[in-house]
């Protein structure tokens, strides 16, 4: 197998990258999936708005996935990628333990990584008592005491969002005051702004979490909300000329619509190109990206073989 010439090698087995996986096995593509074993959304007891399936672990969402894409002859790996390069039929990619792939087309969906600022007691509650999206997270903390943290531009944004599950909330400015028009809004829906600087997480007294403050003050809540820094995991594949764009909320690599990227040959699809996509979007953006690299093959391949069938005639 390591020296077969895949259609497509898809780097990244989560929602994404399985469901790009399944379309291109049932197109009967020599189709390979790369899987790092590292799921965003590992932390989480279940991925939720996924119609049919809400609240399903993520841990079972992505076994099911696998033996779909194995059951139509895809073909899904466990490992990493250290390194990506240019080939003659398209791209080798070089596994950390040694092994390599070559394949036609490339397709990332390595998703992202979730930078977290560094307040002792948040990075270890992340998924739990620690969330940042009302749309995946919003029901499960309904009407109890949610204590928003800064971290950026989009922080105030994030509150008046989680202010539609609950009448419960605090603002921890953390040193970046709202402007003028920020604090109207928050006032106007009743948050008020705690100004100090938050130095740590620590386990509440009546509820859940105390959040420490820099003038010794601790504020209890039940569930602290907090925007990350989303970055598209893409450093692997710098060597074949893919760059990230910066965004208020991070960064990602550009695409147009049908996935492709400004590299010839190399798609991209799922959080690695939309920071804001949950598991539903992120898996109907595999599927559709891996439509148009089917097609893309099958375009490539009818120009071979008119070019072939012209060569034939033209020496007889």
């Amino acid at each position: 197998m390591e020296d077969e010439v895949r259609d497509v090698v898809v780097v990244g087995g989560g929602a994404a990258g399985l469901s790009a996986g399944l379309m291109l096995a049932r197109a009967r593509r020599r189709v390979t999936v790369v899987d790092a074993g590292a799921p965003r959304n590992a932390p989480a007891d279940g991925v939720h708005a996924l119609l049919g399936l809400d609240g399903v672990s993520p841990a079972e969402l992505l076994a099911r996935g696998r033996a779909e894409v194995t059951g139509y002859g895809g073909e899904v790996i466990a490992g990493e990628v250290g390194d990506v390069s240019p080939a003659p039929e398209g791209f080798t990619i070089k596994m950390t333990n040694g092994d390599e792939l070559h394949a036609r087309r490339l397709l990332i969906a390595t998703g992202l990584i979730d930078e977290l600022p560094e307040i002792p007691g948040l990075r270890e509650r992340w998924g739990r008592e620690v969330v940042h999206c009302p749309y995946c997270h919003g029901w499960e903390v309904r009407d109890k005491l949610i204590g928003v943290l800064a971290t950026g531009p989009m922080s105030v944004h994030q509150a008046l969002l989680f202010r539609q599950w609950t009448g419960d909330l605090r603002y921890f400015s953390n040193g970046l005051e709202p402007s003028a028009e920020e604090q109207a809004k928050l006032a106007a829906v009743g948050i008020p702004v705690v100004a100090s600087r938050v130095e740590r997480l620590q386990a509440g007294g009546e509820h859940a979490l105390g959040v420490r403050l820099d003038d010794g003050q601790v504020v209890e809540v039940d569930v602290v909300a907090v925007a990350s820094r989303m970055v598209a995991r893409a450093g692997v594949f710098s060597a074949i000329g893919i760059e990230t764009a910066e965004h208020p909320m991070g960064s990602y690599i550009a695409a147009d619509q049908t996935g492709r990227t400004a590299v010839p040959g190399v798609w991209v699809a799922g959080n690695a190109t939309d920071l804001s996509a949950q598991v539903s979007a992120a898996s109907a953006d595999g599927a559709r990206v891996a439509a148009q690299i089917n097609a893309d093959l099958v375009f490539e391949d009818t120009d071979r073989a008119v070019a072939r069938l012209a060569q034939a005639g033209a020496t007889r």
